[in-house]
């Protein structure tokens, strides 16, 4: 194999690539990125059994191969080369050696057997359909702050995909939750998702997938089955197992009563949380609200570090209430908000909180209180 490849190129598909191979591996071939190059393109393949990312790159190729070599060193060499360099990587499988050439750098590198790398079984997708990238980032980037960390609720550890019903109509939506918080967010549902089954992301795929989404007009051909879902746009393919497990039924922790309403300018809230959060003991990092008429005050006690108060005007009209918050729950929830009002929902200090965007319901999250 012989191929040259731009820099810049290069550096963008080696670096997806090794972003999915893990740290630590008991299989060596697994920290390898396997390379394939032909006709004009060459492309790069990573995976850790559970997510396989599969990068192609414009190339000069004039000898058509594959080999497979440590995906991190790789990705070092490339990211340390100057600018405009071009790459050149030729394969002596016979030697079990990658050389890779710029300029007056020339590094060679260990390979392994192109034969050794496991490639994903391919599936039968029962679902295909096409969504613009700002929509799955909206989807997904408002909703993955509350994916749970804990292990042992593993079917709570990514954010459930699937078709609801909501009041406009049936939409495409995301759902993550760890118990103390939870998102929901809706979009409008493409065409050819309506049969899609609900699919678990995993916390990891879903960061893989933010990778594929900064060009807002771009097509994303999204296919998903009971076992897989995979993300493709014409350079990368992204394709992952889904969760194997039931995600509980969240509507019944969505609070469909509560009546006292708090309209608040999300930045100034955020900020004034922040603020006071500062005093709050690392432990419970509890902040209390105290709603009175159009007036909202946020306070700290914490009797080792000491205490903080700070006054919001807020448009709020029902009785006084006293509630507390994990103040890093409130900070995560209140940075979510695009529009510049948020607007909660409460009922009682010891019922769960709604809060949204403004009028606009496509966007909701509930955050349980705790004592103060």
């Amino acid at each position: 194999m012989k191929v040259s490849i731009e820099r810049a190129t290069l550096l963008k598909a080696v670096s997806q690539a090794q972003s999915v191979v893990e740290r630590r591996n008991t299989i060596p071939i697994l920290a390898n990125v396997l390379i394939e190059a032909e006709g004009n393109t060459a492309s790069f393949r990573a995976t850790d059994l559970d997510i396989e990312v599969l990068d192609r790159a414009p190339a000069v190729v004039e000898q058509a191969g594959a080999t497979t070599v440590s995906a991190v060193t790789l990705h070092e060499i490339v990211r340390k080369l100057p600018d405009g360099a071009l790459v050149q990587l030729t394969a002596d499988n016979a030697a079990g050696r990658l050389t890779v050439a710029a300029g007056r750098s020339n590094f060679s590198l260990a390979t392994l057997p192109k034969e050794d790398f496991p490639v994903m079984a391919s599936s039968e997708y029962s679902s295909n359909f096409t969504a613009k990238a700002e929509v799955l980032r909206r989807l997904f980037d408002k909703s993955k702050f509350a994916i749970s960390t804990e292990e042992t609720r593993y079917y709570l550890n990514g954010v459930y995909m699937h078709v609801a019903e909501s009041e406009e109509g049936r939409v495409l939506r995301c759902v993550a939750t760890d118990g103390h918080r939870l998102a929901r967010i809706d979009a409008t549902l493409p065409s050819g998702a309506e049969a899609m089954p609900g699919v678990i992301v995993p916390r990891k795929t879903v960061g893989e997938l933010r990778k594929l989404l900064d060009e807002d007009d771009m097509d994303i051909a999204v296919s998903v089955s009971e076992t897989k879902v995979r993300f493709a746009t014409p350079d990368i393919t992204l394709t992952s197992k889904v969760i194997d497990g039931t995600f509980p039924d969240y509507s019944r922790v969505i609070p469909m009563n509560n009546t006292r309403r708090l309209e608040v300018d999300a930045g100034e809230f955020a900020k004034a949380v922040d603020r006071v959060a500062t005093v709050s003991s690392e432990r419970s990092r509890a902040v209390k609200l105290q709603l009175d008429e159009d007036r909202l005050v946020l306070s700290v006690n914490a009797p080792d570090s000491g205490a903080a108060e700070e006054e919001l005007a807020v448009a709020y009209g029902d009785e006084p209430l006293e509630i507390g918050f994990n103040a890093k729950y409130l900070l995560e929830i209140a940075s979510q908000v695009d529009r510049e009002n948020a607007v909660f929902m409460f009922n009682s200090s010891g019922d769960p909180t709604l809060m949204r965007e403004g009028t606009d319901t496509s966007a909701v999250y509930v955050v349980m209180p705790m004592r103060v």
